[in-house]
């Protein structure tokens, strides 16, 4: 159904009751003129029988026919008004228009028999001799107690009519100035009465979208005054609502953003609730909008959806461990909730997702870290247990064979000796970057690694491997000297080791930025790619036999890590296999310890 506005239902009311009103007024004075005007006609009629019956007394006879005839028409042509006489057997004795001999016996005329009763009487009805509607009136002529005869004048009814027309237009001019003055009032009224509740409607639909800036204006009308009041505490209300739950929403967001861990809500339908950012980073999804999907739509890892439907199912806490595949496999550990309303019922599943990778990788390196060091520590234990058990039970072994077993035993020594040597090493920088307590100096970086060239000399002219340094005597930076001076003899001694025989490496130093980058590059026989994200882990070998043989630790590429983070920078490795690798330590000139 169509709405109409207010103004559109009072006006046309006001004006309704304003025209029927004029109506009815108009109609009812129409009447009462009308009825007015023919009784004041007939008082005339009266008084002018009654004159006329004072000057026939004694006359009204068959014998004055002709002078009362002629009487009539005298007094009827001057007063514009028609006089009949009529004798008691409703014969007509004279008529003012007609000639009486051959007119109709008038004795049932209503106005005529009231006459004839001895009463006063009056009608209007058409008259066949004037042929027009006529206004009677007939008094009975009385003398010596009895009714002699009548008396009847007639005025036409057009004379009445047209004096009452022009009354009527009169009072339908008038009518017609009252209704449009009226209904200009009734207009001006209704935009009064409208006016303030069309206000409130439009400050409603303003409270509707949620702008609850502006209060309405209280009207001075009792009730609209109230009801005002009432939508402004209202809005007030629910502003301070809004905002509260506008602000707890912005929390909840805020909370679930910078979750790390995925979060999914689902209902017992299977549609998602919600769904934080982290959840759907994890499953790589892009839908914006995700609240109401079906969760077979949203994710596709089956695994997952077959816990959520288990979770639901069971109404039970549900725990287990997924895997995502991708070029680098991940894993999920999961925990499933059930969801529950305010009366307790069972709304869906709340599930809570870990991303556990990096734990299981730690964990796969702390056991590789054990099985590594207890295999690189045992090695020269079992060679020193050998040596002892075999210089014990030859007693009488000859001084040469005693020399080698010796040197066995102080190399498999210095060899443990080593590996104690660089745990400790690493376990002083890991604390040392913990606390924040390494000790910056100025250092020149070129005089540096001038030392470090000179104390790796005689392994270098051992492989006939020439190291070229290049860098600006100069250039100076802010560092620890004794750990940038390890970080960068395990880098060289690296290059070294691992060059071909009279092969070439370059130490080369530059600035970029706020860091300086030293570059240890080898032509040697290069690192596969799939080593090179773990080289710099503890006991990592990428050629485990060549590196026991050229007697190293396993531990100082991850030396090496552990400086530069100490120090602020980073470390990395780029190889091409059979053309050899680049290392490049990055840091901070002015130091960031």
């Amino acid at each position: 159904m169509r709405r109409k506005r207010i103004l559109h239902k009072i006006f046309p009311t006001y004006l309704l009751i304003i025209l029927i009103s004029i109506l009815g007024a108009g109609g009812y004075i129409s009447i009462s003129l009308r009825e007015f005007y023919i009784s004041k006609t007939t008082k005339d009629m009266e008084i002018r029988a009654l004159f006329l019956m004072s000057q026939l007394r004694g006359n009204f006879t068959l014998n004055h026919r002709d002078a009362l005839d002629a009487l009539c028409k005298t007094l009827g042509r001057s007063t514009s008004t028609r006089i009949t006489m009529i004798l008691p057997s409703g014969e007509v004795l004279a008529d003012s228009y007609g000639i009486p001999q051959i007119m109709d016996n008038h004795g049932e005329r209503p106005e005529v028999k009231e006459a004839l009763a001895g009463r006063t009487g009056s009608s209007i009805h058409y008259s066949r001799i004037l042929y027009e509607d006529m206004l009677y009136f007939a008094a009975p002529v009385i003398e010596k107690g009895e009714v002699i005869g009548a008396i009847r004048v007639a005025q036409p009814m057009a004379e009445i009519n047209e004096a009452l027309n022009s009354l009527y237009v009169k009072i339908a001019l008038g009518g017609v100035f009252t209704a449009v003055l009226a209904a200009i009032m009734s207009l001006v009224v209704s935009r009064w009465i409208s006016r303030p509740i069309v206000m409130m409607k439009e400050g409603a639909e303003h409270f509707a979208r949620g702008e609850f800036g502006e209060k309405l204006r209280i009207p001075d009308i009792e009730e609209l005054a109230g009801l005002a009041d009432m939508l402004n505490q209202m809005a007030q209300n629910m502003d301070e609502k809004i905002r509260l739950v506008i602000h707890e929403r912005n929390e909840r967001e805020v909370i679930l953003s910078s979750m790390q861990e995925g979060l999914l809500a689902v209902d017992v339908k299977g549609c998602i609730l919600t769904m934080n950012s982290a959840m759907k980073k994890m499953f790589g999804i892009r839908l914006s909008e995700t609240k109401g999907r079906p969760l077979l739509e949203v994710i596709r890892n089956i695994d997952l959806r077959r816990f959520i439907a288990q979770s639901i199912k069971s109404g039970k806490l549900t725990e287990a461990v997924i895997a995502l595949p991708g070029p680098e496999e991940r894993f999920l550990q999961v925990h499933g909730s059930i969801l529950r309303n305010a009366e307790g019922e069972n709304m869906g599943t709340l599930t809570v997702l870990n991303d556990i990778t990096r734990v299981r990788l730690l964990e796969n390196m702390r056991k590789e870290f054990i099985a590594n060091i207890s295999h690189e520590i045992k090695t020269p234990i079992t060679s020193i247990k050998a040596c002892v058990e075999t210089l014990r039970d030859e007693g009488g072994a000859d001084a040469d064979t005693i020399q080698r077993f010796l040197d066995i035993l102080a190399r498999q020594t210095d060899r443990l000796n080593n590996i104690i040597d660089d745990l400790l090493t690493l376990s002083r920088i890991e604390w040392l970057e913990e606390k924040s307590e390494i000790k910056l100096e100025e250092v020149n970086i070129c005089d540096l690694l001038q030392v470090c060239i000179l104390e790796s000399k005689e392994k270098s002219s051992a492989r006939k491997v020439e190291v070229i340094l290049k860098c600006d005597p100069g250039f100076s930076a802010v560092a620890n000297p004794s750990l940038l001076e390890q970080a960068a003899a395990n880098l060289l001694d690296n290059a070294i080791k691992y060059s071909k025989e009279g092969g070439t490496v370059i130490i080369d130093v530059s600035r970029e930025s706020a860091d300086f980058i030293i570059k240890v590059i080898d032509n040697g026989y290069g690192i596969a790619r799939e080593h090179l994200s773990r080289i710099f882990e503890r006991f990592y070998r990428v050629d485990k036999d060549r590196s026991r043989q050229s007697g190293g630790t396993g531990l100082g590429l991850a030396i090496v890590k552990h400086i530069a983070y100490a120090h602020g920078g980073t470390v990395r490795a780029d190889s091409t296999p059979g053309k050899g690798s680049t290392f490049t330590l990055r840091l901070p000139i002015s130091g960031s310890a």
